[in-house]
């Protein structure tokens, strides 16, 4: 751990911020995302917004941390951090939702927009790792 490039953790973590909020903004997937979740814009003015961004950027920092130290190889470039991030995902992230939903009897939609957020925010942080070397 001594080892990772803390600013491209912190870049990468960010990131996430970034992606997130032009994903979820109405403009793409946010409305779409309200319906799914039968939350209306007071529901989402309910709340600590300070404590739930808190939380979540805390979060960000430790998966994009995790996904660094997969990606600690010297020989670890561009492609090869976007596309573990990617496979990361994709093939653990995206289709543990999936899985949950099924069982939450969620609309495929549901698994869709949210998974379809993390894959895209994950090769986008595997990206930065590895290109910030």
């Amino acid at each position: 751990m001594l080892h990772l490039n803390w600013m491209a953790v912190f870049a990468a973590a960010l990131s996430t911020f970034i992606i997130g909020g032009i994903w979820y903004s109405p403009a793409l997937f946010g409305r779409q995302w309200m319906i799914v979740n039968k939350l209306t814009d007071s529901d989402l003015k309910n709340g600590s917004t300070l404590k739930i961004f808190g939380f979540s950027f805390v979060f960000a920092l430790l998966m994009a941390a995790n996904l660094a130290a997969f990606l600690a190889d010297a020989k670890t470039n561009t492609i090869f951090g976007a596309t573990a991030g990617f496979l990361a995902g994709f093939g653990w992230v995206t289709l543990s939702i999936a899985t949950i939903a099924l069982f939450e009897r969620r609309p495929w939609k549901y698994a869709l927009i949210n998974g379809g957020y993390l894959t895209v925010a994950f090769t986008a942080m595997g990206l930065i790792l590895g290109a910030w070397r």
